[in-house]
């Protein structure tokens, strides 16, 4: 009675572990029991792409006493350990020792890795109601369970009562005293081979265990369940209501085949049935669940991956995909993909756009964040797995067929969905490529990057094209976009990195220059081109050299605009946070002469318009406006940290008129003496203040030469002139040059490092000033 309480209790709390414990309890009771628990207590979960926790329950104590209902009780100690079972088998190997059993989820992991194995039939044995059968008093029913061959053969050790316990070939539950509708629930585990599946079942025979007789307890009827269908279906998960058949020998159950053609549950019976059935008053109900990574439940995945059985049936099982449950697709990843590759290299010309099309399904569906786990187990498949050498020139042909028909609208929807999945497309024509090239020893090469060119012509071309306002060709430009940059790293496996950098510049060059269209689509084409300057290519100085001009196009173009500001800054301090780390390259100094003619104006006019804007109330707009600005002064004074003398006399010498270059000294001073106001930066800034000094005087002793070469004498210019003293006197009297506040080694680290900028100032400003000649009189200059 004992054991009755303890599965009682079990049931309610956790049927998986602690009938496991209770069995380690009546068993061994020094066992120690380890679970890994990836989201949901006492069930385990192997996978190395998640980190996991593990738990052992360890029988500390056992105590069994006497209360008022006659409870048992159970006082287990608990010890969490993180980390996969593989790490906690290396980092604990004492643990492993002694008895350890690894109790696995009930259900599948998060995630399905190819290659992994798994075919396990959980069966709860839930209730019955059951007839007297002619007794004056209820029944005690005991249930047997065996799983059975197609043969009639019993088969042996594939029942398994719990972690820990070796398998067995029978099950028997316990006898509730004179009870007609006993409730048992207990679960039970089947881990039964794929290929003994078809054509087993399983009996439930059923007995009246009686104290009188002491000899072998009567039979009195049977319950039985195919578990697969003759379409090779199984046994769907749920609740089972079976037919109690009256058998009172143990005799008639040794030839299955006479009662295998007998129906076997309530909801299949047929009363025009041919075979005799005794009664149907009698029931037993079961409950299912298969954890299986070979065996499905559904009908259209079964005949999709038979599909070499019915080859007529292949474009209506490709069509019916779609329709399929995700949870089912993901779980068979490996088989569908194998499959859709199998259909296309076996007639490529009738099912391509089919596969294609499932392909695409596929993709998307892991791009659902109930999926999204799944996309390391398509990597794998992709590297170790897939074997379709000739499928990338199926994939690039649909895929360019895709892309010439953006402009049809009535195949936009459709179309979407392509471009969403274009990385993993690309992934699977690489590859594909990949495995060609080696079993060919490089066949087709150049008919190959043919196809590729032809295809991005077509890219480009679609990006080009203009739309006002928000429109589905928008939509699709955007869409495509977004994940463009995620191909950088796949074209880089088969091209030379100067190559795809080409191929991606005409690409982003393509796309229109007009700033008034769709907003969205504005925000995702700087998205975009911040995703390529963090990409793997841009990284290569040979590649980035090739990328710069395109990016700095469409920064120029939103900066000009004061659009998407956030984005901008951050794409820029990208680029100069690259260009400080590669300083030394000789490439460097060309990249800093595209940067200076193409935003250096720009980078003054942003940092003039966002300074002289009224600051937002919010204070979270304050910070926001306050970061973006930030920003742009430390790209603003990095450019000018890396600039030489060649680059100043090249930006001086590239204003085509006075006027130009007087605007341009005219901006930079008013920039400086916005850095140097005391409310830039925070109070304890002090280096970066010494930073931005020191590039300030360095830019205005070179921009000194040419105040001097073109607005002296005839050429006299009252307004620079007087900006350039005006800077030059509030630089001298900062407070943060003062180096007599500083403290003795305060002041030695200034002077070791950048000297007395004062000093260096007022020099420049004695000698610009004797320069001026009469032009330096009080009436003409007030400083």
């Amino acid at each position: 009675m004992v054991v009755g309480e303890i599965s009682s209790k079990a049931r309610r709390t956790n049927d998986l572990v602690v009938q496991s414990v209770c069995t380690c309890y009546l068993l061994k009771l020094n066992l120690k029991l380890v679970m890994t628990l990836p989201s949901c207590l006492f069930i385990s979960s192997c996978s190395v792409y998640m980190k996991s926790f593990c738990i052992t329950l360890t029988l500390a104590s056992v105590i069994i006493f006497e209360i008022t209902r006659g409870h048992a009780c159970l006082a287990v100690s608990l010890q969490l350990l993180h980390g996969d079972i593989e790490q906690i088998r290396r980092e604990y190997t004492s643990m492993f020792t002694h008895g350890v059993s690894i109790t696995r989820k009930l259900g599948f992991s998060n995630i399905i890795m190819p290659g992994e194995m798994r075919n396990d039939l959980y069966i709860t044995v839930e209730r019955g109601e059951f007839e007297k059968g002619g007794k004056s008093v209820a029944r005690n029913v005991e249930v047997t369970m065996h799983v059975v061959d197609s043969s009639g053969q019993i088969l042996k050790d594939f029942i398994s009562f719990g972690s820990g316990e070796p398998p067995a070939s029978e099950y028997h539950s316990f006898v509730l005293y004179h009870n007609n509708g006993p409730r048992w629930a207990e679960l039970l585990k089947l881990p039964i081979p794929v290929d003994k599946f078809r054509g087993a079942h399983i009996r439930c025979e059923f007995r009246h265990c009686s104290t009188k007789e002491k000899g072998e307890k009567k039979l009195f009827g049977f319950s039985f369940v195919p578990l697969m269908q003759e379409n090779g279906r199984t046994l769907p998960d749920g609740t089972h209501e079976l037919i109690v058949h009256k058998c009172e020998e143990n005799t008639n159950l040794q030839d299955s085949g006479r009662y295998l053609k007998l129906p076997f549950s309530k909801g299949l019976f047929l009363g025009n049935n041919s075979q005799a059935v005794k009664t149907t008053k009698e029931s037993f109900w079961i409950t299912s669940f298969l954890c299986s990574t070979k065996l499905t439940q559904n009908g259209d995945m079964l005949d999709l991956l038979k599909w070499r059985t019915h080859p007529d049936k292949i474009a209506g099982c490709l069509s019916k995909l779609k329709e399929i449950d995700g949870s089912e697709i993901v779980k068979f990843l490996q088989d569908t993909l194998d499959t859709l590759f199998g259909i296309l290299d076996e007639n490529s010309q009738k099912y391509g756009s089919k596969v294609f099309d499932c392909l695409v399904h596929i993709i998307n569906l892991l791009q659902d964040s109930k999926f999204h786990h799944f996309k390391p187990v398509m990597d794998t498949y992709i590297e170790s797995h897939f074997a379709g050498a000739l499928a990338y020139r199926d994939l690039i042909k649909v895929l360019k067929w895709h892309i010439d028909r953006v402009t049809e609208v009535e195949l936009h929807e459709h179309i979407q969905e392509v471009l969403k999945a274009q990385e993993y497309i690309f992934k699977y024509i690489v590859q594909s490529r990949r495995l060609f090239s080696i079993a060919t020893g490089g066949q087709n090469e150049e008919e190959f990057r043919c196809c590729i060119q032809e295809l991005l012509m077509s890219v480009r071309f679609f990006l080009s094209q203009e739309s006002k306002g928000a429109s589905a060709l928008s939509q699709l430009q955007a869409v495509f976009l977004s994940s463009f940059p995620s191909v950088y790293s796949e074209l880089l496996k088969l091209f030379d990195v100067r190559e795809v950098a080409n191929l991606v510049h005409d690409a982003l060059g393509s796309l229109p220059t007009v700033m008034h269209g769709d907003d969205s689509l504005q925000a995702v084409k700087l998205q975009s081109i911040g995703k390529t300057v963090e990409s793997h290519l841009y990284t290569n100085p040979d590649s980035r050299y090739i990328l710069l001009p395109v990016v700095l196009h469409h920064l120029h173009m939103h900066l000009q605009e004061q659009k998407d500001l956030i984005m901008c800054a951050r794409i820029l301090s990208n680029i100069f946070c690259l260009i400080k780390k590669n300083s030394s390259e000789k490439s460097v100094l060309e990249e800093i002469d595209v940067i200076v003619n193409s935003l250096l104006d720009i980078l003054l006019r942003t940092i003039l318009e966002i300074t002289s804007r009224p600051q937002p109330s919010g204070s979270a707009m304050r910070l926001q406006f306050q970061d973006v600005t930030g920003e742009f002064v430390s790209c603003l004074l990095s450019l000018l940290r890396q600039m030489t003398d060649r680059h100043y006399q090249q930006l001086l010498d590239s204003f085509n008129t006075k006027d130009d270059l007087r605007d341009f000294l005219l901006q930079i001073f008013t920039v400086f003496r916005i850095l140097i106001r005391p409310e830039m930066f925070p109070k304890d800034w002090t280096v970066m203040r010494l930073v931005a000094n020191n590039v300030i005087i360095t830019t205005v002793l070179y921009l000194s030469d040419a105040l001097r070469k073109n607005f002296l004498n005839e050429n006299f210019d009252y307004k620079i002139w007087d900006s350039y003293f005006f800077l030059a006197v509030i630089f001298i009297n900062q407070l943060c040059l003062q180096l007599e506040m500083f403290t003795p080694s305060k002041k030695k680290k200034v002077l070791e490092k950048y000297g007395d900028m004062r000093v260096t100032m007022g020099c420049e400003i004695f000698s610009m000033w004797q320069n001026l000649g009469n032009n330096n009189c009080a009436n003409c200059l007030k400083v």
